[in-house]
């Protein structure tokens, strides 16, 4: 591969590197208040054309669909705003006995007690290819519910109590997710024909806006006089940050790939990335008004101000990996080859109301698998009927003859992931 192709191919790690670089060289530019202007352009602009573009390239089925995927949504907000706090608590309770911060450690509990970004989820998501309709709807629900959520966690871990004012927050996230993603949506309705045929490049345009996120956020990070105090201190709270998310990231793709979880591939990024990352945009603000007062706010502001560029910086890197990683599931799972080794397996079988259970040869055994409703087992699909359908599913059938399945109602495609039949969505 020459090296103008590496370039085209890599161009988003290279971006990343470059407007980093930019940020540390002229943090001036990119900071609140500075020639960008980032509280709008970043904070109105760039937010609302991340969920207008989203709403452009989303069908409305899609995003119909993932309101309805309550269990992904129950995950995704008690993994964020339940265990993450709790299990911050609990780790604190031994970097207490550290020569960090105090005020840096109480620092890493508010991250932990922060809703999920609006943003930087919902384009990682996309990024991958993962469940952007699920990404969307989190990053919003997550974004909502830590409005209310959020104070009350700080209370309960640190004491912390101050008025809220719901009304501006909620009004401001009204406005800048909810109103661009149903502009998005109607608009894609008038162009629904041009953009299946033009197809333009919504993930390109998302990654893009991503890169001047990262640059406004680090530019914040290097003009903070604060960050070059105490080195030892930030040294470890930067290590035990990035620590934090790639444990966390790992945990919740071991939960969401469990062959009981009932999450597709594309779920599962869509988790990683919603579960994981915290809201700046929302956190700061919420800081200032929780913590008003405080002569340390500052030193409290920092863990958050270093945990928000390093979750894009860590998953920007990662989009790769995590792409290939979901590409090369996705296709075992469409493969005849990947339903003859489902064979094999256990009855671990998801999505119940849509299975017919068989009895299969498979491997020199008997073992009882499930097949969709609507596929047919050795039955012409002009002839089913529903009396067919059940003859067809009780027939014995064997890894072979699996590979005649033929697709008949407009359902899930059905496939493997790890040791499962899986439902793909």
């Amino acid at each position: 591969m020459g090296l103008l192709a590496r370039v085209r191919k890599e161009w988003f790690i290279i971006g990343i590197v470059l407007v980093i670089s930019a940020a540390k060289l002229a943090p001036s530019v990119g900071v609140k208040g500075g020639p960008l202007r980032p509280e709008i352009t970043i904070t109105y602009v760039a937010v609302s054309t991340i969920f207008f573009n989203s709403g452009l390239s989303l069908r409305t089925e899609e995003l119909a669909s993932a309101l309805m995927h309550v269990k992904l949504h129950l995950f995704v907000q008690t993994f964020t705003l339940v265990f993450f706090p709790v299990a911050i608590w609990l780790l604190l309770k031994v970097l207490a006995l550290t020569a960090i911060n105090e005020w840096l450690l109480k620092g890493l509990q508010t991250v932990g007690c922060m809703p999920p970004p609006v943003s930087s989820a919902v384009i990682l998501t996309k990024a991958v290819g993962g469940n952007e309709a699920a990404a969307i709807f989190n990053s919003a629900f997550g974004s909502f519910l830590g409005i209310v959520v959020t104070p009350l966690l700080l209370l309960v871990f640190l004491g912390s109590s101050s008025s809220v004012p719901f009304s501006s927050i909620f009004s401001q996230l009204f406005m800048t997710v909810v109103v661009p993603l149903i502009v998005g949506q109607v608009c894609r309705r008038f162009l629904r024909d041009w953009l299946e045929r033009r197809k333009p490049p919504f993930g390109s345009i998302s990654s893009l806006v991503l890169l001047m996120i990262i640059y406004t956020t680090f530019c914040d990070t290097f003009s903070n006089p604060d960050i070059e105090l105490d080195h030892l201190s930030l040294l470890l709270i930067v290590f035990i940050i990035f620590s934090i998310q790639i444990t966390f990231m790992l945990l919740t793709f071991l939960l969401s790939t469990r062959a009981s979880s009932g999450f597709s591939a594309a779920d599962s990024v869509a988790i990683i990335f919603c579960a994981t990352h915290k809201s700046l945009t929302l956190g700061i603000p919420m800081l200032k008004i929780v913590f008003e007062g405080y002569e340390h706010l500052s030193l409290i502001s920092v863990p958050l101000l270093i945990y928000h560029p390093a979750q894009i910086l860590l998953g920007s890197i990662l989009v790769p990996t995590i792409k290939t990683w979901m590409n090369t599931a996705q296709k075992n799972l469409r493969s005849p080859l990947g339903w003859a080794g489902a064979l094999q397996l256990k009855e671990r079988f998801l999505f119940s109301r849509l299975l017919e259970c068989v009895t299969v040869s498979a491997v020199e055994t008997q073992e009882r698998v499930c097949v969709p409703r609507g596929y047919s087992v050795n039955c012409p699909p002009t002839t089913r009927s529903s009396g067919t359908e059940r003859a067809c599913n009780s027939k014995p059938i064997n890894a072979r003859e699996l590979r005649t399945l033929t697709l008949h109602t407009q359902i899930r495609e059905m496939g493997v992931n790890n040791n499962m039949l899986y439902g793909c969505f």
